[in-house]
């Protein structure tokens, strides 16, 4: 049995602050929180805060390695240590519209990148192809279509425990086809779609759980037409990802989200790469990315979302720490294990400075 304590001045559980603390783990669980003076042993680090680690839903590739790209687990790699330097120590490796065999072979990577006893990745999401063109944003357009139940299915067996989300736009899947992909377990999110608002809320209404990138390539809130946007905003269960570098979303149209959909609302990086190769190529241009002058993917890392949220929108720290673990573990499905500093959860942990820069993660 291995035992290990970390302590800290203030502990975030996830619903509450606690002040000059030790968390015990023993064998990866987090077993007990008691008061620092309980621990005799000098040699425990202390660190100003400790939080549940965070957990990136949506991210491209890192280091140079696009896993579209280089569809391989070295790209893997890449991810789990970039993704763990910015806070997260769990991540969703994301291909955006490709071919089929670009899929399977991302497939391919993330089997062999748990092979390898690589750390921290949940399965893949699978952004595109099935979108609706007109809100096709950086996605490369002739790969885009709607599917058959055929082509649906055979990408869902090959992907059978790998693909963990796909994201899609609902007026252009039939409904045989989003309830197949939900037969297979696999978290259905709207994103890149132009659905008006009926249609969306029928969605969410009928197995859709989540939307990804708020505002971003989906029909606008307008006074007339209150689109995909306005059906997020209306729903009471649906929960949206945001990317919140103020490139991808203006700070003051967040903290306009925040206050409509409160706990719903979490956070992804949407963060790309630089790549010359492959038919996508990102280039970074100051704190982002483009694509043929189109903003193609962020350069955020989690902990810098936690910054912006806080500094730039107004966030409390604590929800700002929410919307990048507690939330997304939720949208995972994974909430009963992880997202919080818990008796019997996984000890997943981010040692933060006071300014929220990363110290050290537990995974």
């Amino acid at each position: 049995m291995m035992q290990k304590f970390y302590s800290a001045d203030k502990v975030f559980t996830g619903t509450e602050w606690l002040s000059n603390k030790a968390i015990i783990v023993t064998d990866g669980k987090i077993t007990d929180i008691v008061s620092v003076g309980d621990i005799d042993d000098d040699s425990i680090p202390n660190y100003p805060i400790i939080a549940p680690a965070f957990m990136d839903i949506q991210i491209y590739g890192a280091y140079g390695k696009l896993l579209a790209v280089y569809p391989d687990a070295d790209a893997l790699h890449k991810l789990y240590e970039y993704c763990s330097k910015g806070g997260a120590t769990h991540f969703q490796p994301t291909v955006a519209t490709n071919s089929y065999e670009i899929f399977y072979r991302c497939i391919d990577a993330v089997k062999a990148y748990w092979k390898e006893g690589g750390k921290g990745c949940l399965g893949l999401h699978v952004e595109g192809p099935w979108i609706h063109p007109k809100k096709k944003g950086a996605h490369i357009e002739s790969f885009i279509h709607s599917p058959t139940i055929e082509e649906a299915k055979e990408l869902l067996e090959y992907g059978k425990g790998v693909i963990t989300m796909i994201t899609l736009a609902p007026e252009v899947c039939s409904k045989e086809v989003i309830a197949l992909i939900k037969s297979y377990g696999v978290i259905i999110s709207a994103g890149h779609s132009n659905a008006t608002y009926e249609a969306a809320t029928d969605a969410f209404d009928n197995g859709i759980s989540a939307a990804t990138h708020l505002y971003n390539a989906m029909s606008p809130l307008q006074h007339r037409e209150p689109g995909i946007v306005g059906a997020i905003f209306d729903h009471d269960k649906v929960m949206s990802s945001l990317v919140p570098d103020g490139f991808h979303v203006d700070f003051s149209a967040i903290r306009i989200a925040k206050k409509i959909m409160k706990e719903r609302l979490f956070v992804i990086t949407d963060a790309v790469t630089e790549t010359t190769d492959g038919p996508s190529p990102h280039h970074l241009m100051g704190d982002r990315y483009e694509m043929y002058g189109i903003l193609s993917g962020s350069a955020l890392t989690m902990a810098k979302s936690v910054y912006n949220l806080v500094n730039h929108v107004g966030i409390d720290l604590g929800e700002a720490l929410r919307m990048v673990s507690l939330y997304p573990a939720q949208v995972m499905r994974k909430a009963d294990h992880m997202g919080m500093i818990e008796k019997g959860y996984d000890a997943n942990l981010v040692m933060l400075d006071n300014s929220y820069e990363v110290m050290d993660v537990i995974d």
